[in-house]
């Protein structure tokens, strides 16, 4: 938590900085329109992290909290035909390159991981994940179309939370210790740890220096 006169000042600075970097954007896009390098450009725009302003007593971005986990995306290709339109499916940091890979026409090497996003920017209805995941410090997080699960530790011994988007869209109620939610919790348990699993997975063909 901070002092409100401080919180006032961090808010306002926050506002500035994403100000100047839209205005900026809007600089490269005009750039690509004058120079006719928009129809043969695709462009991704996201970012590293999300930013709490304070939710959950909260600032900057080092929490599992959706504000922290979820990043701003968006893709624009040369004659795509769901340009403008937004999609409800998952998407993952890892999945950029494989999908900048199919867009250009490349054959991404085996041994990466994540998916290609390509079917959505064709059909948003398309799903080519049902969740996404996230890692921070000994934490790990799996968001689903309906809930947002994290365990903290190896295999949750240092807790865990469940929160139900659907009627607590702002994560502010932790059911992860009610009853009612067994099932529930001994599902999305089981996906995450499979997820956590694929993730320390050695990529084949390549020496990993830790």
């Amino acid at each position: 938590d901070l002092p409100d006169p401080l919180a006032r000042k961090a808010i306002q600075a926050y506002y500035a900085s994403i100000t100047f970097a839209d205005a900026q954007i809007g600089r490269i896009l005009d750039a690509l329109d004058q120079t006719g390098l928009a129809d043969n450009t695709i462009i991704l725009f996201t970012s590293d992290h999300g930013y709490h302003m304070g939710e959950h007593g909260h600032w900057q971005k080092t929490t599992l909290f959706e504000n922290a986990a979820r990043v701003p995306l968006i893709i624009a290709t040369p004659g795509m035909k769901t340009a403008g339109q937004s999609t409800t499916s998952f998407a993952e940091m890892l999945d950029f390159y494989p999908t900048l890979a199919e867009l250009c026409g490349l054959t991404p090497p085996k041994y990466i991981s994540g998916v290609s996003l390509a079917p959505t920017l064709k059909d948003t209805a398309a799903k080519p994940r049902t969740s996404a995941f996230t890692q921070y410090a000994s934490g790990y997080s799996l968001r689903t179309a309906r809930h947002r699960y994290s365990e903290w530790g190896k295999n949750g011994n240092q807790g865990a939370e469940l929160y139900d988007r659907d009627s607590d869209p702002q994560e502010m109620v932790n059911l992860a210790n009610d009853p009612k939610q067994a099932k529930t919790i001994a599902k999305l348990s089981a996906q995450l740890r499979q997820r956590i699993s694929e993730s320390r997975r050695v990529p084949q063909g390549i020496k990993q220096i830790r």
